[in-house]
């Protein structure tokens, strides 16, 4: 508790460029915890949609009745369902039974779900730039912070006769909760980053599966 109260009336008195350091810290805290809470469902949404899809995929190998099922209205449709939508809609777009125009109309879809899958990967993918900012950016601030905090402490000692330990401990205990304000910013963002970007990459990977399987299936189409 003393601790506690101790490290507390060590903010409190710290310099005004020091609380604004750690002001500004708190928020990016603040702002990264929400982006990575609000990613980390948007993943667990669409890790649920592929499994989900591709289920009702494998069971219903008619094509045309699984394009009947999604929704017609495009704002509707989860993203594995836009996907096929998209790619099915252009393969049938142009109704031929020649080799060559089915060769065209595939390759079409095949363009179209790519357009589609590398769309919903930037959206899945939005935001995280921001939380790299976030984990790059914190430790330097909070470390202006510090340098700040010490170089006023120095300072105030050219007004004191003897310079003692009890003289100088506050003001650099004081810069240092800065550096661990920026660090507590830093360390969480950098590792939900990493996990973050490594999860779209495999949902990309998925669609990308997924899109091939469906061209081969598509080329199939007599």
């Amino acid at each position: 508790m003393d601790n506690g109260l101790s490290i507390f009336s060590l903010i409190i008195s710290a310099g005004f460029v020091v609380q604004v350091v750690m002001f500004i810290l708190v928020l990016m805290s603040i702002y990264s915890w929400t982006i990575i809470l609000s990613k980390k469902k948007i993943l667990m949404d669409a890790k649920r949609d592929i499994k989900t899809f591709h289920n009702n995929f494998l069971t219903d190998t008619d094509l045309e009745k699984l394009h009947k099922k999604i929704p017609k209205i495009v704002s509707k449709r989860s993203p594995m369902e836009h996907i096929f939508g998209s790619g099915y809609g252009e393969f049938t777009h142009f109704s031929s039974s020649s080799n060559q125009a089915l060769i065209m109309n595939s390759e079409r879809a095949y363009r179209a779900m790519n357009t589609t899958a590398n769309n919903e990967v930037d959206r899945l993918d939005g935001g995280l730039s921001v939380l790299a900012m976030i984990a790059s950016s914190s430790p330097y601030i909070g470390l202006f912070g510090t340098v700040w905090g010490i170089m006023h402490s120095f300072i105030g000692l050219a007004s004191v006769k003897q310079a003692t330990i009890a003289i100088v401990a506050p003001g650099i205990a004081e810069a240092l909760i800065a550096t661990a304000f920026g660090l507590f910013a830093a360390i969480p963002a950098t590792m939900a980053y990493n996990r973050l970007v490594s999860q779209v990459e495999g949902i990309a990977n998925k669609y990308t599966a997924f899109i091939e399987e469906l061209f081969v299936i598509l080329q199939r189409q007599k």
